[in-house]
């Protein structure tokens, strides 16, 4: 779950607040109420956002403006990295997203939170000011990582300059593209959809890679997390697959707590599933099969049957590369592109 900081310095900031938790509810939210909850009369503003910027998904300031700006600045990397960060007055009339409108999902937060204190949402990106689209917002919505955050502004810039910018998907595209998003016209700047990063057809090339694959890990008991990292990195390599196109790690029920893959999962964030061995046969497809796996576990194959069974009975895009002890495999289930807002989403 994500992780969200409210401070607020009044009284009536701090009821504000009290409304506001409670229109985000896939956000563990924690309130600091300095100058209501007396605990909090000692504690360092500074401290407070220094801490938040590396900690928290959002942080929502209720007070000035100024506050929440000198607060911040000292602890921004850079678009890619920073929280999404929202001040709201402490009457809750204005919410205005100050950080990470974008790729933080700081925009449609505090559309959000204006609807739900009936407020009015502030918003100053141009992309959103003159309903342009907005390619790393479409990003964060349908689960691209962006690799070259400083190359969103080359696409932006053309299209609120009314040019074209081209587009490429290594995957099916459903509907209509946004206006001035062309396929096959020749650009200056435009973006790629796709896990070919070494890909340049365009003068400013934005990669956008799908967090979709799943990664599927068979290995002896006791395996460091070391030799699991050094082989999933040469599987990668092998398979010219980038590290941010991993959603998820999954395998064998009977690993759920071996401790070497479980540190692997926990360092690179990636959440981990078992299946049983029964799951596991029910995979569909042609699998590489072990008879000493069969032996051992109860089924032919791991890796591959656990990545095929976590994409959906998808695809299989890096068949079992061995090393070390460890067995790993790559599939992506059928996933295609659409830029036409689908029923539900905002």
């Amino acid at each position: 779950m994500k992780h969200a900081k409210f401070v607020s310095f009044t009284l009536c900031g701090a009821q504000t607040v009290q409304k506001a938790v409670k229109l985000l509810p896939d956000f563990r939210c924690e309130r600091y109420a300095r100058t209501v909850d007396a605990s909090l009369s000692g504690t360092s503003l500074k401290r407070f956002a220094q801490q938040a910027m590396v900690d928290c998904d959002l942080i929502v300031f209720v007070g000035a403006t100024g506050i929440a700006v000198r607060a911040a600045a000292p602890y921004l990397m850079g678009k890619a990295y920073d929280p999404a960060v929202i001040v709201i007055d402490e009457q809750g009339k204005f919410v205005i997203p100050l950080l990470s409108g974008h790729l933080g999902g700081a925009n449609e937060i505090a559309k959000t939170l204006a609807e739900g204190l009936q407020a009015v949402p502030v918003l100053t990106t141009a992309t959103d000011g003159r309903q342009v689209f907005a390619v790393d917002t479409w990003a964060k919505a349908h689960s691209c990582a962006v690799l070259e955050p400083h190359y969103i502004k080359y696409v932006s810039g053309a299209l609120l300059r009314g040019e074209t910018v081209g587009v490429r998907s290594d995957f099916p595209i459903d509907g209509l593209l946004p206006a001035r998003i062309d396929l096959k016209k020749d650009a200056e700047s435009g973006f790629t959809i796709g896990f070919r990063t070494d890909a340049q057809p365009f003068a400013h090339t934005l990669h956008l890679v799908p967090r979709i694959a799943y990664l599927g890990i068979g290995c002896r008991k006791g395996t460091g997390a070391d030799a699991i990292e050094q082989t999933v990195q040469a599987a990668l390599a092998s398979a010219k697959l980038p590290w941010q196109a991993i959603c998820g790690a999954v395998s064998i029920d009977i690993k759920q707590n071996e401790p070497g893959l479980l540190l692997f999962c926990e360092k690179h964030r990636l959440p981990f599933r078992t299946y049983t061995a029964e799951e596991l046969q029910n995979a569909k497809g042609e699998f590489a099969p072990s008879a000493f796996v069969q032996q051992t576990v109860g089924v032919d194959n791991v890796c591959e049957r656990a990545a095929v069974c976590a994409a959906q009975n998808g695809t299989l895009i890096l068949h079992k590369f061995a090393q070390n002890g460890v067995t790993a495999a790559i599939a992506v289930p059928d996933w295609r592109v659409t830029f036409e807002e689908r029923e539900g989403e905002a």
